[in-house]
C-alpha cells in the first residue's frame, strides 16, 4: 500500500505545470520513486498553437478576359499555404529551441529569400540548452520562403523555410 498522499501528488503535478509555463516549456516528464513497487510517472504537455499568416499571393497581370479565373486562384492559395511542413522543400526543425537567422545579432543572415543554397550549407542556427546547432540545407536549391523570425522559439518538426 502506498504511504504517500494523493494530495501531495496533485500539488506536485500542479507545481510541474507551473514550472512548464514559467519556463516557456512545452513538455515535461518526471518519474518519482516512493519505494519498491511504488512510483509516480508524470508527463505534462502544453498544446501550442502556431498561427502563421499566409504570404500575399503574387500579382499576375492577366488580360481582362482572364480576370474571373485569376479571382478564383487566391481562394485556393491559402489551402496550400496552410501547412508548409507538408511542402516537399520544407526544412523542419530537428529540435526545440530558438531560431537565429544570423551568426550573431546585427550580422548578415545566413540566407535570404531568393538566395541559392548548396546542400549542407548552414541556413540558420537553433539554440537549444545554450548550444548553437547549425541547421544545414537538406538539398541544393533556392530559398523560397523563410517561415520563422530571428530569435523566435521553434518546436520539433516546425517548418523553418522552404527550399526548392
Amino acid at each position: 500500500m502506498s504511504k504517500h498522499s494523493p494530495d501531495a501528488d496533485v500539488a506536485f503535478i500542479s507545481a510541474l505545470a507551473e514550472l512548464l509555463n514559467k519556463n516557456e516549456l512545452t513538455e515535461l516528464s518526471v518519474k518519482r520513486e516512493y519505494g519498491e513497487d511504488d512510483s509516480l510517472e508524470v508527463r505534462v504537455v502544453k498544446q501550442v498553437t502556431v498561427v502563421q499568416a499566409a504570404a500575399p499571393a503574387p500579382v499576375h497581370h492577366a488580360p481582362a478576359a482572364a480576370a474571373p479565373a485569376a479571382a478564383a486562384a487566391p481562394a485556393a492559395a491559402p489551402a496550400a499555404a496552410e501547412d508548409p511542413s507538408q511542402h516537399p522543400g520544407a526544412v523542419t526543425s530537428p529540435m526545440v529551441g530558438t531560431a537565429y537567422l544570423a551568426a550573431e545579432p546585427g550580422a548578415t543572415p545566413f540566407v535570404t529569400v531568393g538566395a541559392t543554397v548548396a546542400e549542407g550549407q548552414t541556413v540558420l542556427i537553433i539554440e537549444a540548452m545554450k548550444t548553437m546547432n547549425h541547421i544545414p540545407a537538406p538539398k541544393a536549391g533556392t530559398v523560397k520562403r523563410i517561415l520563422v523570425d530571428d530569435g523566435a522559439p521553434v518546436e520539433f518538426g516546425a517548418p523553418l523555410m522552404i527550399i526548392e
